[in-house]
């Protein structure tokens, strides 16, 4: 009986190429979702900054109405902070950049002041926080002294 040469089996696992073209994919969709993570990140630090800032705005104006004598907010745009009458100053977070728009007269080199009155109105203010391509603006009315925020917009 003629022996027959073994038969060779068709292979059991996948091909170098095979492995290749996937981890090129896992890579590919890790990239994209680390981009997107990191994106988000900023604007996660930029509400944040909002939130604490409209707060301090806020609480300042309060203290206005309350005492009734007027009260100070400080924006130091140099030293990326700012101060509420009789509370410690907050350091806006790294990446965060600050700007503010107020009467002339409250700007002092770097720091500008967002003044309110025992009536509640205010010399208005626009504050705009800014990190990566997010940005947050912040514009405190003259008249009422009202607080807006204009949230996660793209600059």
């Amino acid at each position: 009986m003629p022996r027959r040469p073994p038969m060779i089996r068709p292979s059991q696992g996948f091909s170098l190429i095979e492995v290749l073209v996937v981890v090129s994919l896992i890579a590919l969709l890790v990239g994209m979702v680390g981009t997107s993570v990191y994106r988000s990140l900023d604007g996660v630090k930029v509400r944040q900054a909002g939130k604490d800032l409209v707060t301090a705005l806020r609480y300042t104006r309060g203290q206005a109405i309350v005492a009734r004598e007027e009260r100070t907010l400080n924006v130091d745009v140099e030293k990326k902070t700012f101060r509420a009458p009789e509370q410690k100053a907050v350091e806006l977070p790294d990446g965060v950049d600050v700007t503010i728009r107020t009467a002339a007269f409250d700007l002092d080199r770097s720091v500008g002041k967002v003044r309110f009155f025992p009536d509640g109105s205010s010399t208005g203010a626009q504050i705009t926080l800014t990190a990566g391509e997010r940005s947050w603006l912040i514009s405190v009315g003259w008249l009422t002294g009202e607080i807006a925020l204009e949230t996660g917009a793209d600059s």
